[in-house]
């Protein structure tokens, strides 16, 4: 019994205990309750309060991206008046400057960077506002300058155009072949001249789009030359004993033609070379070497009893034949240098021997063969010559390695425009250039005909040969660029480059006659190196053209303020997205380059009309969406804001 009292004592003072922790916990579980009434109220005062801050705040945040956007566009604004202004500012500064020209001994490239500042403010006013007079006087004002630059180039070459004192040329006809690259040296023109002179007709070929200059040139030297030769002559007929200028009666010539004085000094030069060697006039002056002693001390008195023009003649002749020889051996040096822009001088030179083969052939009628053959000779070799540059232009085109130079913007290369200038001269000597062309192994142009369309449609074939391997050697210089875009707006540059400046130069009328069809190829070129290029948008557009729709265009008309979570974030991608790849692909293009504007406009205006209207139709379809509290986020750009924008690629 006393074991059971105590058990049951036990277990009172246990539940004793257990009673006093029930109610304790019941206390904690009171205050903990309490606590927790009090927590919620306090979130959900703070959370009324950050209500309230919102709908205080968004309304200042919406005003001050507004005033932002406000600030933007008249900073904008300001830059784009000042840039106009200072086209405005150049034309009427820049006036009295250029009209005034610059002095001899002036500042050549100052003046031809006002000249380009000109330029820069006629196309702008060109293609901004045509009807405008700023364009009139502009045009006035470039017009003046061009006229001036080649008024001064005309100057400098007269200045510095001497004629070259006759025993200047003896000496130079009289040194051995062996010394001539080290003796026989003739520099008439001070390198700071040939600076500036070419300086000036870059500018003019490139930038005044004129050919003048060529033909002042082609005039100041050519009267050089000619008072050279009539001081040779003269020199020639004092040493000789002849009567001077008035009594010569040699051949001259003159304008490009050989004309013929009396007939008598002619039948006397044939009756001395039909000697054959009986007459020592003829073997002495046929290979004379000057030794600093005048041309009659080389004469028996028997000769000098002979008409001194005819020695003169016969002298001539052989300085003629010298000075080919050089020229020969200059254009192989030049084309062993693969220089094939110096090739073109031995153009103007087998045209002229080739106009005069009848007259001397006529002089020296019945004289020796060896003779005779001498003028033959020298055109074949001048033919051989330009047959060997042309042949290898050719190889240099479809062949050359150098891609290490690619420009980066994607620009019109260098070869391109190397390889139309060469061609573009080539027009000029149509007929020489076929000749030329006839001594090649290739038989689509070997055929020598004597009508001028069979020569025309050889050197067309030729043409045509050469724009196919600038073709294939641009087509693998394309696939050197890491961005392929980039790489077909290169082909585009080239291709549109080629074809204006086919249609340009009159090169066009003449390569159809091998290839009637080739300006419908470049055009179909650059239209699928066009749509290459327009791939570069597919990221762009994807994000746009609602492949997949986040909410259909009823449904949004109907719910669009019960998006569910997924479709918001879904139309928020999308928007970030286009965002995204835009402003990525106007920081890569803005560094690409189309130097043409015509050009660069046409890409420019495809691209609005690809992207703008694809856009303003997805922005408006989610505009009054509720996908988001922040709509400036993701809506960044309105359509005129993208058309903006696509009006900044290409910025040179």
């Amino acid at each position: 019994m006393e074991d059971t009292a105590q058990k049951i004592r036990m277990i009172e003072e246990k539940l004793a205990v257990d009673a006093e922790e029930l109610t304790f916990i019941k206390d904690n579980l009171h205050k903990s309750q309490h606590m927790s009434q009090n927590m919620v109220m306090i979130l959900t005062s703070f959370e009324n309060r950050l209500r309230q801050l919102e709908e205080t705040i968004l309304p200042v945040h919406r005003e001050t991206v507004t005033l932002q956007k406000l600030q933007e566009n008249i900073e904008s604004t300001l830059t784009s008046f000042d840039h106009i202004l200072s086209y405005h500012d150049a034309v009427r500064e820049l006036e009295n400057t250029i009209k005034e020209g610059y002095r001899p001994g002036g500042n050549y490239e100052k003046y031809l960077s006002q000249m380009a500042q000109i330029q820069e403010a006629l196309d702008f006013f060109a293609k901004n506002n045509p009807e405008s007079p700023e364009l009139s006087k502009a045009t006035s004002i470039f017009n003046t300058g061009k006229e001036l630059l080649q008024h001064e180039f005309r100057n400098i070459l007269s200045r510095h155009s001497n004629p070259v004192p006759p025993i200047t040329i003896l000496d130079i006809l009289g040194t051995d072949e062996e010394l001539a690259q080290e003796d026989a040296s003739l520099k008439q023109l001070p390198d700071d001249v040939i600076e500036e002179l070419s300086e000036i007709a870059k500018w003019l070929l490139d930038k005044g789009h004129s050919t003048e200059f060529i033909e002042i040139y082609h005039s100041t030297r050519s009267a050089t030359l000619r008072k050279s030769m009539e001081g040779l002559k003269d020199h020639l007929n004092s040493k000789s004993g002849g009567t001077g200028p008035g009594g010569s009666y040699s051949p001259m010539v003159i304008g490009g033609k050989l004309h013929k004085g009396k007939e008598q000094p002619i039948k006397r030069a044939n009756h001395l070379l039909r000697s054959g060697g009986k007459g020592k006039v003829s073997s002495q002056m046929l290979g004379h070497r000057r030794t600093g002693s005048n041309v009659s001390e080389t004469m028996t008195p028997k000769d000098e009893q002979l008409d001194p023009e005819t020695a003169c003649y016969l002298f001539r002749v052989s300085s003629l034949i010298r000075l080919m020889q050089q020229i020969i051996s200059a254009a192989k040096r030049a084309i062993a240098k693969h220089e094939y822009s110096a090739i073109l001088g031995i153009f103007p030179v087998l045209k002229h021997l080739l106009s005069v083969k009848p007259d001397f052939d006529e002089a020296l009628q019945g004289t020796a063969p060896s003779t005779r053959n001498k003028l033959p000779s020298l055109i074949t070799s001048l033919e051989s010559t330009g047959s060997k540059a042309l042949e290898e232009f050719f190889d240099i085109i479809k062949n050359d390695p150098d891609k290490s130079n690619m420009p980066k913007d994607g620009t019109v290369h260098g070869l391109t425009s190397n390889a139309l200038i060469f061609l573009d001269n080539l027009l000029d000597f149509v007929e020489t250039a076929a000749a030329m062309l006839a001594t090649q192994k290739d038989p689509t142009l070997q055929m020598r005909s004597a009508d001028p369309k069979a020569k025309q449609r050889r050197v067309a074939t030729y043409v045509g040969k050469v724009l196919g391997a600038l073709s294939l050697n641009l087509d693998q210089k394309a696939k050197t660029y890491s961005d392929q875009y980039l790489g077909a707006l290169f082909l585009l540059n080239n291709y549109h480059y080629i074809l204006k400046s086919l249609q340009r130069s009159g090169l066009l009328k003449l390569v159809v006659l091998s290839n009637p069809d080739i300006e419908t190829h470049y055009e179909d070129i650059i239209k699928e190196q066009k749509r290459e290029y327009s791939r570069s948008w597919n990221k762009v557009l994807a994000y746009i053209l609602e492949v997949n729709k986040p909410v259909g265009t009823q449904r949004l008309a109907q719910d669009a303020a019960k998006l569910k979570d997924k479709e918001r974030q879904q139309i928020k991608d999308k928007f970030k997205g286009f965002n995204t790849e835009l402003e990525d692909l106007h920081r890569t293009q803005r560094a690409y380059a189309i130097p043409d504007i015509i050009l660069r406009d046409a890409v420019r205006r495809d691209n609005r009309d690809f992207i703008v209207p694809q856009y303003s139709q997805f922005r408006d379809k989610y505009f009054n969406a509720n996908f988001t509290k922040n709509p400036e986020k993701y809506i960044k750009y309105t359509p005129d804001n993208v058309k903006d924008l696509l009006d900044k690629f290409f910025d040179l």
